[in-house]
Protein backbone atom coordinates (compact mmCIF):
# COMPACT_ATOMS: atom_id res chain seq x y z
CA UNK A 1 0.00 0.00 0.00
CA UNK A 2 3.00 2.29 0.44
CA UNK A 3 3.79 4.72 3.21
CA UNK A 4 1.35 7.46 4.27
CA UNK A 5 3.63 9.93 2.53
CA UNK A 6 3.48 7.94 -0.71
CA UNK A 7 -0.30 7.71 -0.49
CA UNK A 8 -0.57 11.45 0.16
CA UNK A 9 1.64 12.29 -2.81
CA UNK A 10 -0.29 9.85 -4.98
CA UNK A 11 -3.53 11.61 -4.08
CA UNK A 12 -1.96 14.98 -4.85
CA UNK A 13 -0.79 13.70 -8.24
CA UNK A 14 -4.26 12.36 -8.99
CA UNK A 15 -5.80 15.75 -8.25
CA UNK A 16 -3.14 17.70 -10.15
CA UNK A 17 -3.51 15.54 -13.28
CA UNK A 18 -7.30 15.45 -13.22
CA UNK A 19 -7.58 18.01 -16.01
CA UNK A 20 -5.62 15.66 -18.29
CA UNK A 21 -8.20 12.93 -17.75
CA UNK A 22 -10.98 15.35 -18.69
CA UNK A 23 -9.13 16.39 -21.83
CA UNK A 24 -8.66 12.77 -22.93
CA UNK A 25 -12.42 12.32 -22.66
CA UNK A 26 -13.23 15.60 -24.40
CA UNK A 27 -10.76 14.98 -27.24
CA UNK A 28 -12.03 11.46 -27.90
CA UNK A 29 -15.60 12.79 -28.05
CA UNK A 30 -14.67 15.68 -30.34
CA UNK A 31 -12.75 13.42 -32.72
CA UNK A 32 -15.61 10.92 -32.95
CA UNK A 33 -13.73 7.92 -31.55
CA UNK A 34 -16.70 6.33 -29.82
CA UNK A 35 -19.12 6.80 -32.73
CA UNK A 36 -16.58 5.29 -35.12
CA UNK A 37 -16.06 2.22 -32.96
CA UNK A 38 -19.82 1.85 -32.45
CA UNK A 39 -20.31 1.65 -36.22
CA UNK A 40 -17.43 -0.76 -36.84
CA UNK A 41 -18.40 -4.45 -37.18
CA UNK A 42 -15.37 -5.51 -35.14
CA UNK A 43 -12.65 -3.95 -32.95
CA UNK A 44 -10.29 -1.65 -34.85
CA UNK A 45 -6.54 -1.12 -34.60
CA UNK A 46 -5.06 2.31 -34.04
CA UNK A 47 -3.98 2.64 -37.68
CA UNK A 48 -7.52 1.93 -38.92
CA UNK A 49 -8.99 4.42 -36.44
CA UNK A 50 -6.47 7.06 -37.48
CA UNK A 51 -7.14 6.50 -41.18
CA UNK A 52 -10.91 6.86 -40.75
CA UNK A 53 -10.68 9.89 -38.48
CA UNK A 54 -7.93 11.62 -40.47
CA UNK A 55 -5.67 11.85 -37.42
CA UNK A 56 -2.01 11.01 -36.85
CA UNK A 57 -1.18 7.39 -36.17
CA UNK A 58 1.07 8.18 -33.21
CA UNK A 59 -1.37 10.55 -31.51
CA UNK A 60 -4.31 8.25 -32.11
CA UNK A 61 -2.55 5.28 -30.53
CA UNK A 62 -1.67 7.33 -27.45
CA UNK A 63 -5.24 8.58 -27.11
CA UNK A 64 -6.76 5.12 -27.54
CA UNK A 65 -4.44 3.59 -24.96
CA UNK A 66 -5.29 6.36 -22.48
CA UNK A 67 -9.00 5.72 -23.09
CA UNK A 68 -8.41 2.03 -22.45
CA UNK A 69 -6.66 2.80 -19.14
CA UNK A 70 -9.66 4.95 -18.19
CA UNK A 71 -12.00 2.05 -19.02
CA UNK A 72 -13.61 4.04 -21.80
CA UNK A 73 -12.36 1.49 -24.34
CA UNK A 74 -11.70 -2.24 -24.26
CA UNK A 75 -8.53 -3.49 -25.92
CA UNK A 76 -7.66 -6.95 -27.22
CA UNK A 77 -4.67 -8.32 -29.13
CA UNK A 78 -5.19 -9.55 -32.68
CA UNK A 79 -2.19 -10.95 -34.58
CA UNK A 80 0.11 -9.13 -32.20
CA UNK A 81 -1.68 -5.77 -32.65
CA UNK A 82 -4.00 -3.95 -30.26
CA UNK A 83 -7.62 -3.61 -31.36
CA UNK A 84 -10.08 -1.30 -29.63
CA UNK A 85 -13.84 -1.40 -28.95
CA UNK A 86 -16.29 0.53 -26.82
CA UNK A 87 -16.97 -0.53 -23.25
CA UNK A 88 -20.48 -0.67 -21.81
CA UNK A 89 -19.88 2.79 -20.32
CA UNK A 90 -18.92 4.41 -23.61
CA UNK A 91 -21.63 2.57 -25.54
CA UNK A 92 -24.27 3.93 -23.15
CA UNK A 93 -23.05 7.50 -22.70
CA UNK A 94 -20.49 8.43 -25.37
CA UNK A 95 -22.13 7.22 -28.60
CA UNK A 96 -24.41 9.78 -30.24
CA UNK A 97 -27.06 7.22 -31.20
CA UNK A 98 -27.51 6.01 -27.60
CA UNK A 99 -30.74 7.17 -25.89
CA UNK A 100 -28.63 8.12 -22.85
CA UNK A 101 -25.84 9.83 -24.81
CA UNK A 102 -24.01 12.62 -22.99
CA UNK A 103 -21.96 13.76 -25.99
CA UNK A 104 -23.48 17.23 -26.22
CA UNK A 105 -22.93 17.86 -22.52
CA UNK A 106 -19.32 16.70 -22.76
CA UNK A 107 -18.71 18.89 -25.79
CA UNK A 108 -20.15 21.87 -23.94
CA UNK A 109 -17.95 21.11 -20.93
CA UNK A 110 -14.88 20.82 -23.14
CA UNK A 111 -15.47 23.86 -25.33
CA UNK A 112 -17.01 26.28 -22.83
CA UNK A 113 -16.89 25.23 -19.18
CA UNK A 114 -13.27 24.07 -19.29
CA UNK A 115 -12.13 27.42 -20.69
CA UNK A 116 -13.93 29.32 -17.92
CA UNK A 117 -12.37 27.11 -15.26
CA UNK A 118 -8.93 28.20 -16.42
CA UNK A 119 -9.82 31.49 -14.67
CA UNK A 120 -11.10 30.02 -11.39
CA UNK A 121 -8.60 31.92 -9.25
CA UNK A 122 -9.71 35.20 -10.82
CA UNK A 123 -13.37 34.24 -10.28
CA UNK A 124 -12.63 33.74 -6.59
CA UNK A 125 -10.85 37.12 -6.44
CA UNK A 126 -13.63 38.98 -8.24
CA UNK A 127 -16.64 36.92 -7.14
CA UNK A 128 -18.08 36.84 -10.65
CA UNK A 129 -18.18 34.68 -13.78
CA UNK A 130 -15.28 34.60 -16.20
CA UNK A 131 -16.89 34.77 -19.63
CA UNK A 132 -15.14 38.09 -20.15
CA UNK A 133 -11.71 36.53 -19.60
CA UNK A 134 -12.46 33.32 -21.51
CA UNK A 135 -14.41 34.68 -24.49
CA UNK A 136 -14.30 38.48 -24.44
CA UNK A 137 -18.03 38.93 -23.76
CA UNK A 138 -19.60 41.02 -20.95
CA UNK A 139 -19.35 39.12 -17.66
CA UNK A 140 -22.21 41.17 -16.23
CA UNK A 141 -24.72 40.04 -18.89
CA UNK A 142 -25.33 36.35 -18.26
CA UNK A 143 -27.73 35.88 -21.16
CA UNK A 144 -25.26 37.47 -23.59
CA UNK A 145 -22.49 35.28 -22.19
CA UNK A 146 -24.34 31.96 -22.28
CA UNK A 147 -25.97 32.66 -25.63
CA UNK A 148 -23.03 34.43 -27.25
CA UNK A 149 -23.80 32.71 -30.57
CA UNK A 150 -26.59 30.61 -32.03
CA UNK A 151 -24.29 27.59 -32.10
CA UNK A 152 -23.43 28.07 -28.43
CA UNK A 153 -27.09 28.42 -27.51
CA UNK A 154 -28.00 25.18 -29.29
CA UNK A 155 -25.03 23.34 -27.76
CA UNK A 156 -26.08 24.50 -24.31
CA UNK A 157 -29.70 23.43 -24.81
CA UNK A 158 -28.68 20.02 -26.14
CA UNK A 159 -26.32 19.61 -23.19
CA UNK A 160 -29.18 20.22 -20.75
CA UNK A 161 -31.29 17.67 -22.60
CA UNK A 162 -28.51 15.10 -22.24
CA UNK A 163 -28.59 15.34 -18.45
CA UNK A 164 -32.40 15.20 -18.43
CA UNK A 165 -32.23 11.94 -20.44
CA UNK A 166 -30.47 10.24 -17.56
CA UNK A 167 -32.12 11.85 -14.54
CA UNK A 168 -35.47 13.11 -15.83
CA UNK A 169 -37.60 9.97 -15.47
CA UNK A 170 -36.53 9.41 -11.85
CA UNK A 171 -37.01 13.04 -10.89
CA UNK A 172 -40.45 13.33 -12.47
CA UNK A 173 -41.53 10.23 -10.54
CA UNK A 174 -40.43 11.69 -7.19
CA UNK A 175 -43.87 13.16 -6.54
CA UNK A 176 -47.38 12.37 -7.74
CA UNK A 177 -47.91 15.13 -10.30
CA UNK A 178 -51.24 13.81 -11.60
CA UNK A 179 -53.11 16.64 -9.83
CA UNK A 180 -51.45 19.20 -12.14
CA UNK A 181 -53.23 19.09 -15.55
CA UNK A 182 -51.08 21.75 -17.24
CA UNK A 183 -47.31 21.66 -16.67
CA UNK A 184 -44.85 24.27 -17.96
CA UNK A 185 -41.08 23.64 -18.10
CA UNK A 186 -39.70 27.16 -17.83
CA UNK A 187 -36.76 28.35 -19.91
CA UNK A 188 -35.70 31.37 -21.95
CA UNK A 189 -35.90 34.94 -20.65
CA UNK A 190 -38.38 34.25 -17.85
CA UNK A 191 -37.50 37.55 -16.11
CA UNK A 192 -39.07 39.63 -18.90
CA UNK A 193 -41.30 37.43 -21.07
CA UNK A 194 -44.89 36.79 -19.91
CA UNK A 195 -45.21 33.41 -18.20
CA UNK A 196 -47.86 31.07 -19.63
CA UNK A 197 -50.62 30.11 -17.22
CA UNK A 198 -50.12 26.62 -15.80
CA UNK A 199 -50.85 24.41 -12.80
CA UNK A 200 -47.23 23.40 -12.27
CA UNK A 201 -44.00 25.13 -13.28
CA UNK A 202 -40.78 23.18 -13.51
CA UNK A 203 -37.54 25.02 -12.77
CA UNK A 204 -34.93 22.43 -13.67
CA UNK A 205 -31.37 23.59 -12.93
CA UNK A 206 -32.47 27.21 -13.27
CA UNK A 207 -32.29 28.75 -9.80
CA UNK A 208 -28.67 27.74 -9.28
CA UNK A 209 -27.70 30.14 -12.09
CA UNK A 210 -28.87 33.20 -10.18
CA UNK A 211 -28.35 35.27 -7.06
CA UNK A 212 -30.84 35.03 -4.20
CA UNK A 213 -32.33 38.35 -5.28
CA UNK A 214 -32.88 37.16 -8.84
CA UNK A 215 -34.29 33.84 -7.60
CA UNK A 216 -36.75 35.71 -5.40
CA UNK A 217 -37.82 37.84 -8.36
CA UNK A 218 -38.36 34.79 -10.58
CA UNK A 219 -40.21 32.79 -7.93
CA UNK A 220 -42.48 35.77 -7.24
CA UNK A 221 -43.35 35.89 -10.95
CA UNK A 222 -44.03 32.15 -10.97
CA UNK A 223 -46.24 32.43 -7.88
CA UNK A 224 -48.22 35.24 -9.46
CA UNK A 225 -48.73 33.33 -12.73
CA UNK A 226 -49.49 30.01 -11.06
CA UNK A 227 -53.12 28.91 -10.87
CA UNK A 228 -54.70 28.49 -7.42
CA UNK A 229 -53.73 25.11 -6.01
CA UNK A 230 -50.84 24.86 -8.41
CA UNK A 231 -47.17 24.71 -7.61
CA UNK A 232 -43.55 24.71 -8.63
CA UNK A 233 -41.12 21.80 -8.97
CA UNK A 234 -37.51 22.81 -8.37
CA UNK A 235 -34.83 20.42 -9.66
CA UNK A 236 -31.30 21.08 -8.46
CA UNK A 237 -28.17 19.43 -7.13
CA UNK A 238 -28.45 19.94 -3.37
CA UNK A 239 -25.71 20.68 -0.89
CA UNK A 240 -25.62 18.99 2.49
CA UNK A 241 -27.11 21.01 5.34
CA UNK A 242 -23.66 22.34 6.34
CA UNK A 243 -22.77 23.24 2.74
CA UNK A 244 -19.62 21.09 2.78
CA UNK A 245 -20.66 18.24 0.57
CA UNK A 246 -21.25 16.24 -1.46
CA UNK A 247 -18.15 16.94 -3.54
CA UNK A 248 -19.88 16.89 -6.99
CA UNK A 249 -22.33 19.55 -5.82
CA UNK A 250 -19.52 21.64 -4.33
CA UNK A 251 -17.76 21.52 -7.69
CA UNK A 252 -21.01 22.50 -9.41
CA UNK A 253 -21.22 25.46 -7.05
CA UNK A 254 -17.75 26.58 -8.10
CA UNK A 255 -18.90 26.12 -11.68
CA UNK A 256 -21.77 28.49 -10.99
CA UNK A 257 -19.15 30.99 -9.82
CA UNK A 258 -17.07 30.79 -13.01
CA UNK A 259 -20.01 30.56 -15.44
CA UNK A 260 -23.07 32.23 -13.91
CA UNK A 261 -24.20 34.56 -11.14
CA UNK A 262 -25.39 31.85 -8.78
CA UNK A 263 -24.44 28.89 -6.59
CA UNK A 264 -25.75 25.53 -5.44
CA UNK A 265 -27.82 25.62 -2.25
CA UNK A 266 -28.97 23.48 0.65
CA UNK A 267 -32.59 22.28 0.87
CA UNK A 268 -33.19 24.81 3.66
CA UNK A 269 -31.99 27.67 1.46
CA UNK A 270 -34.39 26.68 -1.32
CA UNK A 271 -37.20 26.33 1.24
CA UNK A 272 -36.53 29.88 2.40
CA UNK A 273 -36.63 31.26 -1.15
CA UNK A 274 -39.87 29.42 -1.93
CA UNK A 275 -41.56 30.46 1.32
CA UNK A 276 -40.58 34.11 0.82
CA UNK A 277 -42.24 34.01 -2.61
CA UNK A 278 -45.50 32.81 -1.03
CA UNK A 279 -45.31 29.06 -1.66
CA UNK A 280 -46.37 26.62 1.07
CA UNK A 281 -46.43 22.87 1.75
CA UNK A 282 -42.79 22.61 0.64
CA UNK A 283 -41.67 18.99 0.28
CA UNK A 284 -38.23 17.48 -0.35
CA UNK A 285 -37.90 14.58 -2.75
CA UNK A 286 -35.40 13.01 -0.40
CA UNK A 287 -33.67 10.87 -3.05
CA UNK A 288 -30.32 12.66 -2.64
CA UNK A 289 -29.04 11.58 -6.00
CA UNK A 290 -26.88 13.84 -8.13
CA UNK A 291 -30.07 15.87 -8.59
CA UNK A 292 -33.13 16.08 -6.37
CA UNK A 293 -36.56 17.68 -6.54
CA UNK A 294 -38.46 20.03 -4.24
CA UNK A 295 -42.22 20.53 -4.66
CA UNK A 296 -44.03 23.59 -3.32
CA UNK A 297 -47.65 24.66 -3.69
CA UNK A 298 -49.40 27.99 -4.03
Amino acid sequence: MGSPEDQAFGLLSEYANGFMVSQVLFAACDLGVFDLLAQAPEPLGAAAVAARLGTSGHGTELLLDACASLRLLAVETQAGQAAYANTALSAAYLVSASPTSQLDMLRYLGRTTYLCWAHLAEAVRQGRNQYGQAFGVPSGDLFAAVYRSEGERLRFMRALQDVWRVHGRRLMATFDLSTFPVICDLGGDFFKDPLPEADLYILARVLHDWTDQACSQLLARVHQACRAGGGVLVVESLLDSDGRGPLPTQLYSLNMLVQTEGRERTPAQYHALLAAAGFRDIQDGGTRGLYDAILARK
